[in-house]
């Protein structure tokens, strides 16, 4: 099929990105990243964005987008990610789509609805009334005007989302996800998905803090709150950042902050694996993440290259 994709995802610390990197290597290819956090300019380390080395090595598309206090969505995602897959296309290279937002893979292969128009006036007032409130208290409202939503793991920046597209349109993010077309076909996709044990996803989201703290994590977002960001902004309500911001605040040690990264993380994780479970399509094919970078590039391949034939 010559508009397939190849999509390699899989939860947080799994080893998408090693995969990616050699699976493009060998196909000529260009990767778009498939990670809602490293579309932010300046959350660098926190994000596990790639390297300038690897950059250079295989072109990237989908990072450094925006600003810390911008919002940038699924749906823009999607419109920009179909851009990027044309002109690697054009230029006769094959797009690897490689991280673990679910809510972005679906937005390119499955889309929702096409978004309504929403007043941007008024959206940046309720976004400073947003930044006011807690987390809580946007949750009991969401409940409120969208309660057919699940609304538990939702962070404040989709909160505020859903209570925007109510407050400005009369109808819930339900409503116009069951009533209203989608805004365009999905891009069809070969998936592959790294998996591993519970067990050792956790000692890897355990040591990945830790070595992104000797990186330099706390300076990156000192200067980050410099800059005048701070933890109502879309951006820096990302785990490992969060968390760094009430340190250096001095509402905790570093090595509290560094548990609560961890605990996140893996909460975090343990969402991404049922997204997978439940919203993945049938067909996709497990790896297993525990094998070299390699040995999951050549099953990669030889699917791959199955599917052409």
């Amino acid at each position: 099929m010559a508009d397939r994709i190849l999509v390699i995802t899989g939860p947080t610390a799994s080893g998408k990105s090693a995969v990616a990197l050699e699976v493009a290597r060998r196909l000529d290819g260009e990767i778009v990243s498939l990670d809602s956090r490293q579309v932010y300019r300046g959350l660098d380390i926190g994000t596990a964005k790639p390297t300038p080395e690897e950059r250079l090595s295989v072109p990237h598309h989908g990072l450094d987008l925006v600003d810390p206090g911008e919002r940038y969505s699924a749906g823009r995602f999607a419109h920009d990610a179909r851009r990027w897959l044309r002109k690697i296309r054009e230029r006769g290279r094959v797009p690897i789509v490689a991280g673990g937002t679910g809510f972005f893979l679906r937005a390119l292969t499955a889309p929702l609805f096409a978004e309504p128009a929403l007043d941007p006036d008024r959206r940046e007032r309720l976004k400073r009334w947003f930044a006011a409130r807690g987390p809580g208290l946007l949750r009991r409202w969401a409940a409120l005007l969208d309660p057919a939503a699940d609304h538990r793991a939702a962070d404040p920046q989709r909160l505020a989302r859903r209570l925007e597209v109510a407050l400005l349109t009369g109808r819930s993010l339900s409503w116009w996800h069951a009533n209203s077309p989608p805004a365009q076909d999905g891009v069809p996709a070969t998936v592959f998905l790294l998996e591993l044990p519970r067990s050792e996803l956790y000692r890897r989201i355990d040591v990945r803090a830790e070595e992104m703290i000797a990186r330099g994590l706390v300076a990156e977002v000192r200067e980050l709150l410099h800059r005048g960001y701070g933890p109502g902004d879309p951006g820096m309500n990302a785990t490992g950042y969060i968390e760094l911001i009430s340190h250096l605040y001095g509402e905790r040690s570093l090595e509290q902050a560094i548990e609560l990264i961890q605990n996140a993380t893996r909460g975090f994780a343990r969402r991404q694996l049922t997204w997978f479970r439940q919203q993945l399509e049938p067909g996709w094919i497990g790896l297993d993440a525990r094998l070299p970078a390699a040995a999951n590039a050549d099953r990669i391949l030889t699917e791959w290259r199955r599917g052409e034939q």
